[in-house]
């Protein structure tokens, strides 16, 4: 009888805020599971992509960057990583050759040096502009790292073909345990609806906002009906200032407009039914602050 070589596990992302977690997530798994933006610490919760071939299954969780702060959304957001480290089977830690590497990149680092879990480092965005390989390869040699596999990805958003995934995916899965898969093959994510609507009202919102806008807004679903033949959804936006209410819903309505009909047309290609929105800005003014809420919403 042939024996099982299959392989199964949690594989955690580790990085700097806008290191690339949530874009090479999304590669991975073929599909939209993390949202993505410019806006640092897009990322609030734990995000399960998942990856199935004849190898076997890894279970990629997409964390919130790595970012020093003693602000409460900062702390709530570091607690999330602390609670995920004991889960994961291998890490990986993202790092950026198009900004030079500081005092938060080297608490990675140091992080990493305290755990036994394996390891493999990601070098993103090697095809954008600045980038600078040999750098980020002697600071990761002077910080220890040296015996760590590293890989060097990019195109992983675009049209031409991506850098590096397959070497990637090769060294993961031999790194991780035997084992049973966790998720029927066809999954991709375990994201309720309720979440991954709230996710991409987020992340519309926040590509159509800017200044202060995107990292005082957070999104609840307070309503949701699902039928065979449609999804429908009543949902608040919520923003701590009566101007930023204002941006959000814009001249006439227009921004809330845009934002609505973008999430319904992504979200309408996720799930097998149309979705249909009904957005309402309001205000909560130091909800940043509000533990209860941070609770709640970050986990």
């Amino acid at each position: 009888m042939q024996r099982n070589t299959r392989r199964s596990g949690f594989v955690m992302l580790l990085g700097r805020p806008s290191a690339g977690k949530s874009t090479l997530v999304n590669a991975l798994c073929g599909h939209k599971v993390s949202i993505v933006s410019p806006v640092p610490q897009t990322t609030r919760n734990t995000i399960r992509g998942i990856v199935t071939d004849e190898r076997g299954q890894m279970v990629l969780l997409d964390t919130p960057g790595l970012h020093t702060s003693e602000k409460k959304l900062n702390l709530r957001l570091q607690a999330v990583v602390a609670d995920n480290l004991p889960e994961a089977d291998l890490l990986l830690y993202l790092i950026d050759p198009t900004r030079p590497p500081g005092d938060e990149e080297r608490g990675i680092t140091a992080l990493l040096r305290s755990r036994d879990t394996p390891k493999v480092v990601v070098i993103t965005k090697v095809d954008a502009e600045g980038c600078n390989i040999a750098a980020t390869r002697r600071f990761l040699d002077a910080e220890g790292l040296v015996d760590v596999p590293v890989v060097e990805v990019g195109n992983l958003a675009g049209s031409a073909q991506p850098i590096g995934l397959v070497q990637l995916l090769d060294l993961v899965f031999a790194a991780l345990p035997e084992g049973e898969p966790w998720y029927p093959d066809e999954y991709y994510t375990d994201q309720p609806p309720r979440f991954r609507i709230a996710e991409i009202i987020r992340e519309r919102a926040i590509l159509r906002t800017r200044q202060e806008v995107p990292h005082a807004l957070y999104v609840e679903v307070a309503d949701l009906e699902q039928t065979d033949k449609k999804i429908w959804a009543r949902v608040f936006l919520y923003v701590e200032r009566t101007s930023q209410q204002g941006i959000l819903v814009g001249k006439k309505g227009a921004t809330v407009t845009a934002i609505r009909e973008e999430a319904e047309a992504i979200l309408t290609s996720l799930f097998p039914v149309p979705v249909r929105l009904s957005l309402q800005v309001k205000v909560r003014p130091k909800w940043r602050r509000d533990d209860a809420t941070l609770q709640r919403l970050i986990n």
